[in-house]
């Protein structure tokens, strides 16, 4: 049975200075029974919310990385950093790929590096609106599971958050029908990749305008373990409860 998981997203959201007074409004009332609770700052933040979060039972991810140990890479954040700080890395998310340009082999040699340093990697998955209609959902989503996924001999450890691009950020969620469609496929690839033993104990999350109204919905779906939440994790009150809504104690 996978563990229930709700994780935040910032983004490029909450200063380091806004970091330490919302960490400790969500240390009020996380974490919650039966939920896995992680919250994901900008990298500027980490060190800070690394500090906060010791022993508080909350999991502390970073937005990315690069898959490199280190090297002449300005600017950039290596995997080596990321495991000094955290637990858990977000891998592939749509605005990685679409806005950056981000292919499935990058994302797929960031899961390996990952995986090698004792990361959990949360690996996104997602197709845009032009590829729903066109009837290619399906396509998309299994051929950025298998590339993106390639190689890992660790996938007890892996995450996957099922993100349809066209509904993150827009306010306009999936139908909890539709994501449990696509989170059955997520699931059965993941049984073709890893076995059914392996697959049936790996998270699999639902992205894409999740809040404290809708969260109970994607959940109560058979093959949906949890959520991936953007801008309803900048608000502690909301966060909290929107954990509450997901626990399967409630």
């Amino acid at each position: 049975m996978p563990e229930r998981v709700i994780a935040g997203n910032w983004k490029m959201n909450v200063t380091v200075c806004e970091t330490v007074p919302l960490l400790e409004r969500l240390m009020s009332g996380l974490p919650i029974a039966g939920v896995t609770s992680v919250v994901c700052p900008s990298f500027v933040s980490l060190h800070a919310a690394n500090q906060i979060l010791a022993e508080s039972g909350i999991g502390l991810g970073a937005q990315d990385m690069r898959p490199e140990p280190k090297g002449p890479l300005t600017g950039e954040v290596s995997t080596s950093m990321v495991a000094e700080l955290c637990t858990y890395v977000i891998l592939g998310h749509s605005e990685r790929r679409h806005v950056f340009g981000e292919t499935s082999k990058l994302v797929n040699s960031k899961a390996l590096s990952a995986l090698s340093v004792g990361l959990r990697p949360i690996v996104c998955v997602g197709e845009t609106l032009h590829e729903r209609e066109s009837g290619r959902a399906r396509e998309i989503v299994v051929d950025q599971l298998k590339a993106s996924l390639e190689g890992v001999d660790r996938a007890s450890q892996v995450l996957v958050a099922y993100e349809p691009v066209w509904a993150i950020g827009t306010g306009r969620a999936a139908s909890a029908r539709d994501a449990q469609q696509m989170a059955a496929v997520t699931r059965y690839e993941l049984s073709t990749l890893f076995g059914p033993k392996t697959a049936s104990d790996v998270p699999v999350l639902y992205g894409g305008s999740v809040n404290s109204e809708n969260v109970a919905d994607f959940l109560a779906m058979p093959d949906i373990d949890g959520a991936l939440v953007g801008g309803a994790s900048l608000d502690a009150e909301g966060f909290i409860r929107l954990t509450e809504n997901a626990s399967p104690h409630r």
